[in-house]
């Protein structure tokens, strides 16, 4: 006996995938169901299927609602272009452009939900289940999931398309989970890219989640997961990866862009891992540690911190100050080791004006160990330009003709004691209540 769990949204036979692939992945969710209704069968019986989406763009008018195990959604392309470069362009210029809007198998969000909706609400994909055990092994893979559009959000931002908001989500899972899979995606023109509660074994990997507002975002808790390798970015008034009340998080090899207000913010996370990535931004509060976070460590990193170089976004960040600190850190038993922190800002930048930016920052707890960070200060001539591309390509690569910027590298406020800092800067660069912390300077040349 033959039984197909493979599935052609282009094939099959209710509705039109082009105008409302939405309405179509429901019809192939509730056939799965009523073809796999019996939980043990020799041993099997619920097996899943895989729904392919092939290159093409699929408008999406309806929420793809999936309460199956099992279920693999892929396409043949994750289809990332930039929206924000080409919605910053004069639109008679856009004629004379190779591609306008993203592709691969692109899926555009057609919703439009409301500011009293639920947060759901403009979720393209919406994973919920409740029971035992938890909805388990769902994987997006290889396609693009396009927001289109940002909004006029009242903020006073020249043009809407860079307000980063529009209450859609690519992928919202709503219930506890095991061992998803959000593998080789593209996210694109998002408030919120990937929003998910209580996850368990949760892999987001390989993935281009940018010119979002939100790229991740890990709430409620979870546990023993891990984000790694991907390229993202989110808006300045977002992250590009939260996460709250987790435990066992891998953060590792991923490559993140500016703009986001937080490379990576933590609330209540614990015993979890940042190593190996390359954090790029504009603002302070690259690295935020909020709540009591504990026994986590941050190892071999490159942080970046210059300014931003793309005249049209000039107006926009994300509100903190240069005294609020590259990295800040709330909590005990946190390890900061031997990452590269480089600081590139034009004097006439730092706010408040005169003051010395501080690069690591330990507002309270007890018991941080922080070794062996190389921390490069200098000052930039700051230059902007109307091609995001070439401007942040010479901001990056431009190592010339700079001159050391006097900083504090390591700042331990007056509620953090029992804390270990260890070449990190020289006497001069850090700033620590000696009584009640340990302390081991960079010898001066």
């Amino acid at each position: 006996m033959t039984v197909n769990n493979y599935y052609d949204v282009t094939k099959w036979k209710n509705g039109d995938p082009y105008e409302d692939i939405g309405r179509v992945i429901n019809s192939i969710i509730e056939d799965i169901k009523s073809r796999q209704t019996e939980s043990d069968i020799n041993q099997g019986g619920k097996p899943g299927s895989v729904i392919y989406i092939p290159s093409g763009d699929y408008h999406l008018r309806t929420q793809v609602t999936i309460d199956i195990s099992y279920l693999k959604i892929m396409g043949s392309g994750h289809g990332f272009v930039s929206s924000s470069i080409r919605y910053n362009l004069p639109e008679a210029e856009w004629t004379n452009l190779h591609e306008i809007w993203p592709g691969g198998s692109r899926i555009l969000v057609d919703l439009s939900p409301e500011a009293d909706d639920r947060e759901s609400a403009g979720a393209a994909f919406y994973v919920e289940r409740n029971g035992n055990p938890r909805i388990s092994s769902v994987e997006f893979e290889n396609f693009c999931i396009d927001g289109l559009h940002f909004i006029d959000d009242g903020s006073g931002i020249e043009n809407p398309e860079n307000t980063y908001v529009n209450r859609k989500t690519g992928i919202y899972i709503a219930s506890a989970q095991d061992s998803f899979r959000i593998t080789g995606m593209g996210f694109v023109y998002l408030e919120h890219g990937v929003t998910i509660y209580h996850a368990d074994a949760l892999s987001i990997h390989d993935s281009f989640i940018a010119e979002c507002g939100n790229c991740i975002e890990l709430r409620g808790w979870g546990q023993a997961s891990k984000i790694t390798d991907n390229l993202m970015g989110a808006g300045y008034k977002g992250y590009s990866i939260f996460a709250q009340n987790f435990g066992g998080l891998l953060v590792a090899s991923n490559n993140i862009f500016p703009r986001g207000a937080s490379s990576v913010y933590f609330d209540n996370v614990a015993r979890s891992t940042v190593t190996g990535n390359r954090f790029h931004s504009f603002y302070p509060g690259m690295l935020v540690f909020e709540g009591n976070c504990s026994e986590n460590m941050v190892s071999s990193n490159h942080f970046l911190r210059d300014n931003e170089p793309w005249s049209l976004m000039l107006e926009c960040d994300n509100g903190l100050d240069d005294l609020y600190g590259l990295l800040c850190i709330r909590g005990d038993n946190n390890s900061i080791i031997a990452n590269h922190i480089s600081e590139a800002v034009s004097v006439s930048t730092i706010k408040p004006s005169g003051e010395k930016p501080v690069i690591i920052r330990v507002v309270s707890g007890r018991g941080n160990y922080i070794s062996g960070n190389h921390i490069v200060a200098t000052t930039a001539q700051r230059e902007t330009s109307d091609s995001c591309f070439y401007a942040q390509v010479d901001a990056l690569t431009n190592t010339e003709q700079r001159t050391a910027l006097a900083v504090i590298t390591v700042l331990v406020e007056k509620d953090s004691i029992q804390n270990i800092v260890l070449d990190s800067g020289t006497d001069e660069q850090v700033i620590l209540n000696k009584t009640v912390n340990a302390f081991r300077a960079i010898p001066g040349i």
